[in-house]
């Protein structure tokens, strides 16, 4: 199982992200998809997931200014996030979750710096 995070860089406060995360080894369409981010400083925190049925959760740190979503055809996952802050400055890690909990894998994670 390979995941391959993309998508961080330097953005100024107010401005948009869209991560995306692809992967190889697993039948895409029946895993959850997800993101992580770890802070300097702070444990690492669930933002966004996606499950293969189309059931989408957030964060509330994120709720109403990201969208997480999914093209199969791709095998990528992406995260979205909009009107970003300061507070967002992270590691940002894609994860997937295999059907039957047999097991989790994590991609290398790719940061995310907000400007203020």
């Amino acid at each position: 199982v390979q995941l391959q995070a993309s998508g961080g860089g330097l953005v100024q406060a107010g401005g948009s992200l869209r991560l995306s995360c692809a992967a190889s080894g697993i039948i895409f369409s029946i895993n959850t998809m997800g993101w992580y981010r770890q802070a300097p400083g702070k444990e690492r925190e669930l933002v966004a997931y996606h499950t293969s049925v189309g059931s989408t959760a957030y964060a509330d740190s994120v709720k109403g200014r990201s969208t997480i979503s999914r093209d199969n055809t791709k095998s990528t996952v992406y995260l979205q996030i909009y009107n970003l802050e300061p507070e967002d400055t992270a590691v940002y890690y894609c994860y997937t979750d295999l059907p039957g909990s047999r097991g989790r894998y994590w991609g290398q994670g790719t940061l995310v710096t907000v400007s203020s």
